[in-house]
């Protein structure tokens, strides 16, 4: 069950300070507002529990804490633009949610001598979700970039408000296809966090399943890209169909490519007899011998691995500093993977997965996400070893009324925190592993050459939709 402490605003500041010198690391904040009550809360985790730290906001305003943890900057924005909190200290509070006309209100000011800026997006030449990205630049060296993102403003947290606990998954399901399986997990462990309920055995196996069967999609997705963003064709084409049959072993066994409906809140919705786990243990193995066929091409591509080494450089204090997650941060050499420490999950004896070297550029990320398929694979293998089962949950503890769940997607932690009223939603928030990672992205693009952008963004391959919820 996630602790929950509510302080004074008078020591909200000080409580967060305290508890990242004593080593909990920061997971998100989000702002509450119930009956007239505004509060905001930290979630804040270590290896063995996480907690949120709450406090009201009775004047509309709290200290800032971005000179504490620049990774709640985003955060912080956020709860101005869409619930009116002030933060003090945190100047200029530009605006991210919120599209002012006034480009001041948003962009980094950078001036100086043959300083310009590029605009590129939200309307991109492919099929793109929108996002908006102003570089300023002296030639085509980037000095500092700017995305715009939450374009869509779709409102699927205000939405799942007031739903049942069980239909409001539906809200947090479609914030994003590629993360559908991290995203419900998170939001059905947070849900039974908070109603007292532990997953069995079966329940957490098959939960692990759909989660790396997600990841194995998304990485297999993630290398074609890599290779498309330097316009090497073989290997874009043979990773898109590698992740295509990905996709097809998903809807063979469990009706949806993006496997869709695959999670309930307090039981299993999916269930694998012998022959048909036979069936998807022997073309996962297919897979992995042909994913590994195709990465040896790889290797031997010149072109190919003459453009990623030294491009996006995100730096183990920056990649800290900034909160990324998942295969950024561990490219980086920050080993720390929510799969660690899952309780919930079938991840037992999990080690974090580590590039061959994590100079925390294009190359370490392309290198750890074969890591990380060599990995999946493995478990994928041993939890398919019997019949899945589609298991349930038992009384575990208490009723609270604010449950927190994370998981790691395949762009790293995503946090999901819900709070209930009986058995209605009365507040979601969803902080997924994109939307941690975007202001690193941002930060690793500075200093490399306009053209590089393509590449770098497709080496971090962050979803728009996860923002735009």
């Amino acid at each position: 069950m996630t602790a929950i402490e509510e302080i004074s605003s008078q020591a909200w500041r000080s409580a967060i300070e305290l508890a990242l010198s004593g080593g909990e690391r920061f997971g998100g904040a989000w702002a509450s507002q119930r009956e007239g009550r505004l509060s905001w809360r930290a979630l804040l985790v270590s290896p063995h529990e996480s907690r949120v730290i709450s406090s009201d906001a009775p004047d509309g305003v709290v200290d800032s804490i971005v000179d504490l943890v620049e990774a709640a900057g985003w955060d912080e924005r956020e709860a101005h633009d869409l619930y009116g909190l002030k933060f003090s200290g945190h100047e200029p509070l530009r605006a991210l949610v919120a599209h002012t006309d006034d480009p001041r209100r948003w962009m980094t000011p950078v001036t100086g001598d043959g300083v310009h800026q590029i605009a590129v997006g939200p309307i991109h030449a492919g099929v793109i979700e929108s996002g908006h990205f102003r570089f300023h630049v002296i030639g085509e060296r980037i000095l500092a970039l700017d995305p715009r993102l939450f374009y869509k403003h779709r409102g699927l947290e205000r939405a799942a408000e007031g739903r049942h606990r069980d239909h409001a998954l539906a809200y947090v399901q479609r914030a994003c296809a590629a993360c559908a399986v991290a995203n419900t997990v998170a939001y059905a462990h947070a849900v039974e966090d908070a109603g007292g309920l532990r997953p069995d055995r079966e329940l957490r196996i098959a939960r692990t399943v759909l989660l790396e069967l997600e990841r194995v999609y998304n990485h297999l997705h993630d290398i074609g890209a890599i290779c498309a963003g330097v316009g090497f064709a073989p290997g874009s084409m043979a990773f898109a169909a590698l992740k295509d049959r990905a996709q097809q072993i998903n809807a063979h066994a469990f009706g949806h490519r993006f496997l869709f409906g695959c999670v309930a809140v307090g039981g299993g919705t999916v269930e694998l007899d012998a022959a048909s786990t036979d069936v998807t243990r022997t073309q996962l193995g297919a897979l992995r011998a042909d994913f590994a066929a195709a990465w040896r091409e790889l290797g031997f591509a010149g072109s190919l691995q003459a453009r990623l080494g030294g491009v996006g450089v995100l730096e183990p204090e920056d990649a800290l500093r900034l909160g990324a997650v998942g295969p950024a941060a561990r490219a980086a050499g920050i080993r720390e993977d929510v799969r660690s420490s899952s309780p919930r999950l079938a991840y037992d004896g999990f080690a974090p997965a580590a590039p061959a070297a994590p100079t925390g550029d294009v190359t370490a990320r392309l290198g750890l996400r074969a890591v990380e398929l060599a990995a999946s694979f493995d478990l994928l293998e041993e939890l398919l070893a019997e019949p899945l089962a589609r298991g349930s949950s038992v009384t575990g503890g208490a009723r609270v009324a604010l449950g927190v769940g994370r998981v790691e997607s395949a762009r790293g932690a995503t946090a999901c925190a819900v709070e209930l009223d009986g058995s209605q939603v009365a507040r979601v928030h969803l902080r997924t592993g994109s939307y941690a990672n975007w202001p690193a992205l941002a930060h690793a693009t500075a200093g490399n050459l306009v053209p590089d952008f393509p590449l770098i963004n497709k080496s971090f391959e962050l979803c728009y939709a996860c923002v735009d919820r």
